[in-house]
């Protein structure tokens, strides 16, 4: 089963919210914003340089790119590194997702529509099934489809030849892929998270692109605010847009920004009105204590998942908690963050964990 591209491949997870990094309902335009070429993608610099040799060397040698295993958290480009890929090897792309190939059969059926130099890009690949990864190996390694017709002593091995195409694999957590199926891949990437200056110049192109004037620092105000994540970026710029249109600004300024991410409940460090209530939850509800995240989930009505999935990593990543043996446990600058003065006993439990 392929996507159009507008289709969302990644997983789903809680309510849509504007600083979330998966795709949500709020990024239709995502692919008109996205960069069709290696130069003019921004960050992600030491991958560029890799990615650029490796192509250049195939192409050079005749022959189709290596498999590439792209993780990294959601939002940070891994859909867009496909596109230009398939675009600079002079191939078509065929986008899928792990949870939508449900029998082996739908994965013979993609492979064998397949042309030579084809991208076959599989979201979530860590999601697949056993039974669907298993026919992956030969079709990766010799680049042949080995199905079985009939049961019990009947039963015969039929191997069809595959043309030569490269298979990028996207995942978020790179730990929950196979051995046999991480050794397949010849090239691997880890995505970074985009520092400030970098999504300010992401932010500065796709208001270009969008025939949005904004002012520079009005771009950088939205940049620290995105959570080092490009997708948050491009949809916080396109709100604020919506502000400043009813303000009857004809560019967006700072005074719009941060007027427009103070109404929308996005902090300065990019936190939603979500995330701030999981951090008082931890204080007010549990006092500090380390909690385990389904009496968390419980005390927020969220589902333990989500937590785990969306709202945890940005939150370990600012070193405002930290995941214990023994549960969840805020840190001080959790409580910074939040103004909220620690107790002695805090102090205390918090000073355990940030030594």
């Amino acid at each position: 089963m392929f996507f159009d591209d507008d289709e969302d491949l990644g997983e789903e997870g809680g309510e849509s919210r504007l600083v979330q990094s998966t795709k949500g309902e709020y990024d239709y335009e995502e692919n008109v914003l996205r960069p069709k070429t290696l130069e003019a993608y921004v960050g992600q610099s030491k991958v560029k340089e890799n990615l650029k040799v490796y192509m250049n060397a195939a192409k050079k040698r005749g022959e189709v790119l290596e498999h590439v295993l792209l993780y990294g958290a959601p939002g940070l480009g891994k859909t867009t590194l496909a596109h230009i890929i398939a675009g600079e090897m002079g191939g078509q792309l065929k986008l899928t997702s792990a949870p939508a190939i449900e029998r082996s059969g739908d994965l013979a059926a993609i492979l064998t529509n397949l042309n030579d130099g084809d991208v076959l890009f599989i979201d979530e690949v860590h999601r697949l099934n056993h039974s669907v990864e298993e026919i992956l190996y030969s079709a990766m390694e010799d680049y042949a489809l080995d199905i079985i017709v009939g049961k019990g002593p009947s039963a015969r091995n039929i191997r069809f030849t595959l043309k030569k195409f490269t298979l990028i694999g996207a995942t978020t957590r790179a730990g929950m892929i196979s051995n046999p199926l991480r050794d397949r891949f010849g090239i691997i990437c880890r995505l970074e998270m985009y520092t400030p200056e970098e999504l300010k110049e992401i932010v500065t192109r796709s208001a270009k692109m969008l025939q949005i004037e904004i002012e520079p620092d009005a771009a950088g105000e939205i940049s620290r605010r995105s959570r080092g994540t490009p997708r948050i970026a491009n949809r916080l710029l396109k709100r604020v847009r919506d502000f400043s249109t009813m303000n009857g600004n004809s560019a967006v300024t700072l005074k719009d920004a941060r007027y427009a991410l103070s109404k929308m409940e996005v902090d300065e460090l990019g936190l939603d009105e979500v995330d701030r209530a999981l951090l008082r939850a931890m204080i007010e509800k549990f006092d500090g204590k380390p909690v385990g995240l389904d009496t968390l989930a419980a005390a927020i009505n969220e589902d333990a998942g989500t937590i785990e999935d969306v709202y945890e990593p940005y939150l370990l990543q600012l070193g405002f908690i930290a995941r214990t043996p023994r549960g969840r446990v805020i840190l001080r600058g959790g409580y910074e963050h939040l103004g909220i003065k620690m107790t002695e006993k805090q102090q205390r439990q918090a000073s355990i964990f940030d030594e």
